[in-house]
């Protein structure tokens, strides 16, 4: 299992635009994705799932890869949330 920990910097959060390039960017992977905040994790492959934490700007989250690929996977995921401008 891998996990890394992020802070969003984005003013507006985790907003429906660049959380669909990441889910879709966690759907590609073949290990379990998951996304946590404030003690709720859900599946990062699912848009309701992310856009259900309401994840605001400032706020740390965690993502965690756990299988075949999970350290590819989690620097692809953080890789997409730093172009899509989410993570600093």
């Amino acid at each position: 299992m891998t996990e890394v920990k992020v802070l969003v910097t984005d003013p507006v959060g985790l907003h429906a635009r660049p959380a669909t390039v990441a889910v879709n960017a966690a759907s590609k992977c073949k290990c379990k994705v998951t996304i946590s905040y404030k003690g709720r994790s859900v599946d990062m492959k699912s848009i309701m799932g992310v856009m259900s934490l309401g994840i605001p700007t400032q706020s740390e989250i965690v993502v965690t890869c756990d299988g075949e690929g999970e350290e590819d996977c989690i620097n692809t995921i953080v890789e997409t949330l730093k172009a899509q401008k989410v993570i600093g």
